[in-house]
């Protein structure tokens, strides 16, 4: 009874000024990007958007390539809450020259992460190994499976462009001379099987994964370190160039995720802009919520509403303390 009361007595004060709130931001559309962080990410946004700024928005379907240009070509949607600004860098550029999109803040504080990794236990059980260089010096501590004589480096299907990285660093690193051998995974499934096989059996394991996703919220893992510098021009030169026979060791660049919006929308956002230039949030964060929405078999709507109830000491730091309460309320 007390929540019903509270709750109305809230509506009753959001119906009084919600007027000009509302008059300002209006219909918003949000791009629904097909995998897991960003579905949960336009469901958060959809949420404080509505409940505490007065907006009427809208998840529409969209994926990184079509959203984009679309909201340069064409102003819409309105937010794509996670552009992988790395995949359409001319686009985007252009997008932001001709001033028709506004890059309001890095979704994720610590960028996209693609890179080899180990087991936490392993790393912790082996102090010493902290790069790459260290780990194929041990191929006694990651069996191969068909091979245990040999180390293994599991790679991810064929066609991902990180397993194709991850081939020419299995050259550039010399792992073969080391007693390694590439482990085709042959899907994505086959990949994440590998790293809870590993864990369930406390087994070594290294190779290719990346961050945030569900496996790396469910197993702790250590991002090995690459030893050497970022080489803009090696990295384009032959890291990612499948027939290069000479690759370099090189540095995993991190790919820059960031919250876009139109220029029209931002014009009209009014106060909801200042959420959107504060709403930003950690590898750690996502992977966790990834990891439950996948335990639960969550959509993203779900997953939204699981974050923004068991995470205030987050989320409040985005808005202000009316919105928070607000937002609250509709929960």
């Amino acid at each position: 009874m007390k929540k019903l009361l509270a709750s109305t007595v809230l509506a009753m004060g959001v119906f009084a000024w919600a007027g000009p709130a509302s008059a300002e931001c209006g219909n918003v559309t949000i791009s629904n990007m097909n995998w897991q962080s960003a579905e949960v990410l336009a469901s958060i946004d959809k949420i404080i958007l509505d409940a505490g700024y007065g907006c009427s928005s809208e998840l529409v379907v969209g994926d990184t390539v079509p959203t984009l240009t679309s909201m340069t070509e064409k102003g819409q949607p309105d937010i794509a809450p996670e552009g992988w600004v790395d995949l359409l860098p001319d686009v985007v550029e252009r997008g932001i020259k001709e001033g028709k999109l506004v890059s309001t803040v890095e979704a994720l504080s610590d960028g996209a992460v693609q890179g080899w990794w180990i087991p936490k236990y392993l790393a912790e059980a082996h102090p010493d190994i902290k790069t790459i260089a260290d780990a194929l010096k041990h191929p006694d501590l990651f069996p191969a499976p068909e091979d245990p004589s040999k180390g293994a480096v599991f790679n991810g299907p064929q066609g991902w462009g990180g397993t194709l990285v991850t081939t020419q660093f299995f050259k550039a690193y010399d792992a073969e001379k080391a007693g390694f051998t590439l482990v085709d995974t042959g899907s994505a499934a086959g990949l994440d099987g590998s790293i809870a096989k590993a864990y369930e059996r406390k087994e070594g394991w290294m190779g290719y994964y990346w961050a945030p996703t569900a496996i790396l919220g469910k197993y702790e893992m250590v991002k090995l370190d690459y030893g050497v510098p970022y080489d803009e021009a090696e990295w384009k030169r032959c890291n990612t160039v499948a027939d290069c026979a000479d690759p370099k060791p090189n540095e995993w660049p991190k790919d820059s995720v960031q919250t876009l919006v139109t220029t029209a929308f931002a014009e009209r956002a009014g106060p909801a802009m200042d959420y959107l230039k504060a709403r930003s949030w950690s590898n750690e964060t996502v992977n966790k919520l990834l990891a439950w929405m996948t335990d639960n078999q969550a959509t993203g709507e779900e997953g939204a509403k699981y974050f923004l109830e068991n995470n205030e000491d987050i989320w409040t730091k985005w808005v202000s303390p009316e919105v928070a309460e607000k937002v609250k309320a509709a929960l």
